[in-house]
């Protein structure tokens, strides 16, 4: 019998060190950012990517499981994007609000 625990890998130096559906390399976080942010079910979930559906719905058992940390990654990463725009603004942006001589 194969359980979430067993297809749910985590090992230093591999994904980061996060979570991730063991024989894939996919992490977890990924899994439930397709899932709970874009609103792709776990069948569309396995449809596109390698993983078949009991890999999907174990990812999301790990999540519901270890909830918090993984919000702290997502706030983490959302931190550090904001980070790296404040340093580096798009030139497109700048370029799309600078006024234009008619």
């Amino acid at each position: 019998m194969t359980t979430a625990s067993t297809r749910i890998a985590m090992i230093p130096g591999v994904a980061g060190g996060q979570p991730y559906l063991a024989g894939h390399r996919i992490k977890v976080r990924d899994i439930v950012h397709w899932h709970e942010h874009l609103g792709r079910s776990p069948d569309e979930i396995s449809a596109e990517y390698d993983p078949d559906l009991a890999d999907i719905q174990a990812a999301l058992a790990w999540y519901f499981d270890h909830r918090t940390g993984i919000a702290a990654a997502f706030a983490a990463r959302d931190a550090f994007v904001a980070t790296l725009r404040a340093r580096q603004p798009s030139p497109l942006a700048a370029r799309l609000i600078e006024p234009k001589d008619v």
